[in-house]
């Protein structure tokens, strides 16, 4: 299934919207360290940005590790957060200036269904595709290999089986929702789905915590490759070319810090035209994302996807294009 012409035609403009308001920023003043009379000179030159260990956070990490920042004027300080859940009480009460988030996270807060209602912000969007919903290899191992087969499984075998996404109203959760919905399993009475962060997806698969779970990657291939799940399906195959991570703030930072949010977008929209311009940048960004001060994980849970070399854990493989995308 993939998404309407309607949805692409969406997000192109999205993108398209970005860069234009991108390419008006040098006339601003904005333009490494030349500042029309000091007015668009950022008012914070120090940006702590909250990111989750997963390779959707790559944009704002090469960001600070190859120095865009500083040719705007700020400095990018990357801070590991555990959950999405963390992320937000922070944002919230101000120890972190932004963050590399879910879309629904930020609307959650500004709603007021996530948590403390706060006015919020969505600076830019950070990546398109890259998700996976994971089965257990247990489950594979009965024959439960996509939604389907899934939901003759569990026909077959009645008991309470258990489903992760990683925040309430985060695109983890809608996707696990509407993937169970599509093979005609009720997602709130026909299973339990619960929150779990995602970098402790596997382990808790690995347990036994749960029997299928939706999350960025790294972590579908890191399943994959410690023997405990399999890809049932890529989220890119549900909705060609989705939105998924957002660099968000608070409103409040936004309208304090004007030149600080215009120059931190400038530098994250390099870094992400940097990483998509070709296959060795793309490497280079695995290896470093993959270290401990970042995702924490074999570079190999990395290099694959991002270059949209798939496998299902299955003995299936296959390239797919429309695999995670960072400046498109």
């Amino acid at each position: 299934m993939t998404a309407s012409d309607n949805s692409n035609d969406t997000t192109n403009l999205q993108r398209r919207s970005l860069l234009a308001a991108a390419a008006s920023l040098p006339a601003l003043g904005l333009t490494g360290g030349a500042w029309a009379q000091g007015s668009d000179k950022p008012e914070k030159e120090e940006v702590r940005i909250g990111f989750i260990p997963l390779t959707d956070c790559a944009s704002v990490v090469m960001a600070a590790v190859l120095g865009f920042d500083k040719k705007y004027g700020v400095k990018i300080i990357p801070t590991k957060e555990a959950s999405w859940a963390g992320v937000r009480d922070k944002l919230v009460n101000g120890e972190l200036d932004m963050a590399h988030v879910l879309y629904g996270l930020v609307y959650g807060v500004h709603l007021g269904t996530a948590g403390p209602k706060k006015d919020m912000a969505v600076l830019m969007h950070l990546n398109n595709n890259g998700q996976a919903i994971t089965l257990s290899k247990a489950l594979a191992d009965k024959g439960a290999v996509d939604g389907p087969s899934l939901a003759k499984v569990m026909a077959a075998n009645p008991r309470e089986y258990t489903f992760a996404g990683t925040f309430p109203t985060g695109t983890h959760a809608m996707w696990m929702h509407y993937w169970l919905a599509s093979a005609g399993i009720n997602p709130l009475s026909g299973a339990k789905l619960i929150t779990v962060p995602p970098p402790q997806m596997v382990a808790n698969m690995r347990v036994g915590n749960m029997d299928g779970f939706c999350v960025g990657e790294p972590w579908n291939h890191r399943a994959i490759m410690d023997g405990i799940g399999i890809t049932a399906n890529t989220t890119q195959d549900i909705w060609k070319d989705h939105p998924e991570k957002v660099l968000g703030t608070t409103a409040e930072f936004a309208q304090k810090y004007p030149n600080t949010t215009r120059a931190v977008m400038m530098a994250v929209l390099e870094a992400s035209r940097w990483i998509d311009a070709s296959l060795s940048n793309k490497l280079k960004m695995a290896e470093t994302v993959a270290q401990k001060a970042y995702i924490n994980t074999g570079v190999d849970a990395i290099n694959q996807r991002i270059l949209g070399r798939y496998q299902n854990g299955l003995g299936k493989t296959w390239d797919d294009p429309n695999h995670m995308k960072f400046f498109n």
